[in-house]
């Protein structure tokens, strides 16, 4: 019953968010060239759809975002167990220059990218598992450093040796932690798509609003933001949906001891 509630007042908000800018444009309280009604980017969206172009475009950004955002997965969490207090000693060598790095701003080190490797796909992908990487790789660290010392404790009970207590332990203790930064990483990579496709690109969803703000064609524009918005949501929402199932499942089976007799 909370479930349908919670459901309820969601799509309640954003009915009444469409509303009030269906109705503040098309009563001009706000100019209909800048901010057109919500059923005419609608209508137009539609129109791009059947066009064809707008298809061809969500594929191209989504197979870049998609890439770019496996990559980070892989990166992120494999630095953030070498650098988790693991290897003491690789994590104290290692933290002051993961420190620098992580400040770099990715949006002039996607220009430098450029210059090495030109204006292609290396670029774009390079600089979103760049940016996606940094929020996996800290929250992974975090759920390492964080790990509860009575479950430890219970498992070093057992007898597990160090690599079984990893396996075990670790990796179920710390899944709500990296899914956290898996969830912030998968809104970072279309937020970082879309800049990547403006600056250096001849395709995608970016490129597509850069092209449509040259020619003024706002309906066009909000038409595609609604489409940005709606993958971004999508991809959360995928993720969300693996985070319940799997986590539950692993610390399921950790709790009732199934790991720790295997």
């Amino acid at each position: 019953m909370k479930f349908s509630k919670d459901t309820f007042y969601k799509f309640l908000v954003i009915f009444i968010f469409i509303a009030i800018w269906e109705i503040v444009s098309r009563l001009g309280i706000v100019n209909p060239l800048f901010i057109p009604p919500f059923t005419s980017v609608i209508l137009t969206l539609k129109d791009m759809f059947i066009s064809g172009n707008l298809i061809v475009s969500i594929a191209i950004s989504v197979e870049r975002a998609l890439v770019g955002f496996v990559i980070s997965i892989i990166v992120g969490i494999s630095l953030g167990f070498l650098l988790g207090g693991w290897f003491s000693k690789l994590d104290l060598m290692a933290e002051p220059v993961i420190e620098i790095f992580s400040q770099v701003n990715p949006f002039i080190l996607f220009h430098v990218l450029i210059l090495f490797s030109g204006i292609g796909e290396i670029p774009k992908i390079a600089i979103i598992a760049w940016t996606c990487t940094w929020p996996i790789m800290f929250n992974t660290i975090y759920g390492i450093r964080h790990i509860d010392s009575l479950i430890a404790k219970a498992a070093r009970g057992f007898g597990l040796g160090r690599w079984k207590f990893f396996y075990k332990v670790v990796m179920p203790s710390i899944l709500p932690s990296v899914f956290v930064g898996i969830r912030i990483s998968g809104g970072y990579s279309f937020f970082m798509l879309v800049a990547a496709e403006m600056m250096g690109a001849s395709s995608g969803l970016g490129w597509l609003i850069l092209n449509n703000q040259e020619n003024y064609a706002i309906k066009n524009i909000f038409a595609i933001a609604i489409i940005i918005a709606f993958l971004g949501l999508l991809m959360d929402t995928i993720i969300k949906f693996i985070q319940n199932k799997f986590v539950i499942h692993r610390n399921e089976e950790m709790f009732n001891g199934v790991n720790l007799n295997m």
